[in-house]
């Protein structure tokens, strides 16, 4: 590796920076130096990206964002000092040390949530995989500052803390931009894949080629043949993988689950995915997954949703509130009920309910519920909708996600609850699908206790649904005694499932299944759980 070292420059020139730079540059030492800082610029807005993507993809496959962002940015804080420190003796190379550096950043950088996502789906060595691309990409996020440092001050030397000042501060303002950058513009535009692969060309270029045309003339020509090759091959890699991110992407989706996909999208709120198959009696097997997590299944859904919605309804039903259930077909149960005079459906992604009103195979489960005149539909996060509501139903239906992250955790707060619970008119009863009390019995009971803080009398009960498992609800009401768990004197044409005798053992725990003594669940102190493969553990 040779590189010359011709730093020297006029005093006169450090002192103003307006004469010319060294024969060694092809630029003036201002306008080298505004260049090498628009290279610190445009990697560190690519750096940040890939913190991002690294964060934003172990959210949407393995739920609790805080764990997934704890060990993302703690391991690649630790590894930016490891590089740093790494890259001390390279400081008397600095231009084919940083070429190389960059080279090696936008190809694991860019190519880090592809191979993740591979890692996940065929090898099922997420986390550790993740810890080695984090750190991976953290040590070479910090080798580049001493480098650059370095860099600058072969243009023109300046004083340790100017230096440092300019440095940081083009760094900075560049993690402002790529931040913003993620998900306003790339994931939207790109995708999670394809927005990565872009971010590691574009940082290739910054840093390679910026840098090795400045300072070509310090470094030999096989060296910088070299560089300019390498640079090309990584260019060439992160190309041929954005042309095959479609078709990988479709494949790795499958692995994932056991039957065809028949529609995937991914929405600014979560990955929507709808399986089909015909199953063993025959009849075809439709079901709904969000970000992976299994919400129906179309051939035996009607467990679920009867033994959800019914009970709410042996109470007074004129006006019902539906938070979640963006498939309409806890919907298409409250309907069923003539007396019903309004149902407000409240839903956060606009996509789930177009689905539901559109896709041929959803609607015909609903009974195209969307598109009775009784129905109201509002997009908006649950939790905010609530604290500008100003009138009162009679049931409230709270058929949400699971709470395996932060974003779904607050919607089973005693805060939350409490909200509802203004919500309601007096002598009003509220349901809500609680998890497994076989599965996850500490969530399952913790969900009790926390409707029960909030101020509500609680009966807690479950039943059989075979794509799910055991499966529990909770009926709340705010009054001084528990309500009643019964179903209306005059049902709607009779239920597929749900009858009295299902109801009174539904109402019972055998030991496997007991309560378990659980603390509430608040957004200050959250005590949910989270679901790990086949384990329910300590959020």
């Amino acid at each position: 590796m040779q590189e010359t070292t011709e730093t020297a420059e006029p005093e006169a020139a450090e002192a103003t920076g307006t004469a010319e730079a060294p024969a060694a540059l092809r630029l003036p030492a201002r306008a080298a130096r505004a260049l090498v800082l628009a290279a610190v610029f445009t990697c560190a807005a690519c750096g940040l990206v890939y913190e991002l993507a690294l964060v934003a993809l172990g959210s949407y496959l393995m739920g609790n964002s805080v764990t997934q962002a704890s060990i993302v940015l703690s391991v690649m804080v630790f590894a930016m000092g490891v590089g740093s420190l790494a890259a001390k003796p390279l400081q008397r190379y600095p231009v084919a040390a940083f070429a190389i550096v960059e080279g090696a950043l936008a190809l694991l950088g860019g190519l880090s949530v592809l191979a993740l996502y591979a890692a996940f789906a065929w090898l099922d060595l997420y986390v550790p995989a993740l810890v080695v691309a984090a750190f991976g990409v953290g040590a070479l996020i910090g080798a580049e500052i001493p480098l650059l440092m370095t860099l600058l001050q072969r243009i023109r030397r300046q004083d340790a803390g100017s230096a440092v000042a300019d440095l940081f501060a083009a760094d900075y303002v560049g993690g402002l931009i790529g931040g913003l950058a993620f998900p306003f513009f790339l994931l939207p535009l790109f995708g999670h894949i394809k927005g990565t692969l872009l971010v590691g060309a574009v940082n290739a270029v910054a840093g390679i080629a910026v840098v090795l045309w400045l300072f070509r003339r310090q470094i030999g020509r096989g060296l910088r043949i070299g560089l300019w090759a390498g640079m090309a091959a990584v260019l060439a890699v992160l190309g041929g993988t954005y042309a095959l991110a479609d078709r990988f992407e479709i494949s790795a989706r499958q692995v994932l689950y056991r039957d065809p996909i028949a529609l995937a999208e991914r929405t600014p709120y979560q990955e929507i995915v709808v399986t089909r198959k015909v199953a063993l009696s025959g009849r075809p097997d439709l079901r709904l997954f969000l970000n992976g997590d299994l919400q129906f299944s179309s051939v035996d859904e009607y467990r679920y949703h009867e033994s959800l919605v019914h009970p709410a309804m042996a109470g007074a039903r004129g006006d019902v509130l539906i938070l979640g259930g963006g498939d309409g077909l806890a919907l298409r149960e409250v309907l069923r009920y003539e007396d019903v005079r309004s149902a407000t459906l409240v839903e956060l992604d606009p996509k789930m309910i177009e689905l539901a009103r559109t896709y041929p195979e959803i609607a015909r489960l609903n009974g195209r519920a969307f598109e009775d005149s009784r129905v109201r539909t509002v997009t908006a996060d649950a939790f905010s909708w609530l604290r500008s509501l100003d009138r009162r139903y009679d049931s409230v239906i709270v058929d949400m996600p699971d709470p395996d992250d932060v974003a779904t955790a607050k919607l089973y707060s005693v805060e939350f609850y409490g909200l509802v619970k203004q919500a309601l008119k007096p002598g009003g009863r509220m349901v809500v699908q609680s998890g497994s009390p076989f599965f996850a019995p500490k969530s399952f009971w913790c969900i009790e206790k926390t409707i029960g803080e909030a101020g509500f009398a609680t009966v807690p009960y479950h039943v059989d649904v075979p794509s799910f498992g055991d499966w529990g609800y909770v009926l709340a009401t705010p009054t001084a005694g528990p309500p009643k768990l019964e179903l209306p004197a005059a049902l709607p044409g009779g239920l597929r499932f749900l009858d009295a005798d299902v109801l009174r053992s539904a109402a019972v725990f055998g030991k496997d299944l007991r309560h378990r003594d659980v603390e509430p669940n608040t957004l200050v102190h959250p005590r949910l759980v989270e679901y790990e493969g086949d384990e329910w553990k300590d959020a």
